[in-house]
């Protein structure tokens, strides 16, 4: 949670600083041609303009912006999806049987004490028996 929050606000201050230097840049460049002319053909629509540039341009930001935290989010629910979907081998000791019993068990469907197999049998773990994981890392 702490890795996304600081991933945005990695995306936010880099945009900033991005259209800043831009701004300035094109002020600069802006500044030597206003030297060279006379004043008096300055327009007063070039405000307007860079107004509206710089609009669209954090119209644009928010855009991709938005596509950005999309796409990671799908990625991060897939590969959380793909963690639950692995399939681990439980091994079940039990103090009164010399043969151990053996079961596969998808990811998420093992909690402390019980599990759903993959032929859909639900288990409960006695105290008596041991469990054993296997696949887990």
């Amino acid at each position: 949670m702490l890795g996304k929050i600081l991933l945005t606000l990695a995306v936010i201050i880099t945009a900033i600083f991005y259209i800043r230097r831009r701004d300035l840049q094109q002020a600069a460049s802006n500044g030597t041609t206003a030297k060279a002319e006379p004043t008096a053909n300055i327009s007063k629509t070039s405000k307007p303009v860079a107004e509206d540039s710089l609009s669209a341009d954090l119209r644009l930001g928010a855009y991709m912006f938005l596509a950005l935290i999309v796409a990671l989010g799908g990625l991060l629910y897939y590969f959380r999806w793909q963690d639950d979907h692995s399939i681990l081998t439980v091994t079940l000791h039990r103090d009164n049987q010399a043969e151990n019993t053996i079961y596969q068990v998808y990811k998420y469907q093992l909690q402390d004490r019980s599990f759903t197999t993959l032929d859909g049998i639900l288990v409960t773990v006695a105290s008596t028996e041991r469990m054993e994981v296997q696949g887990l890392e």
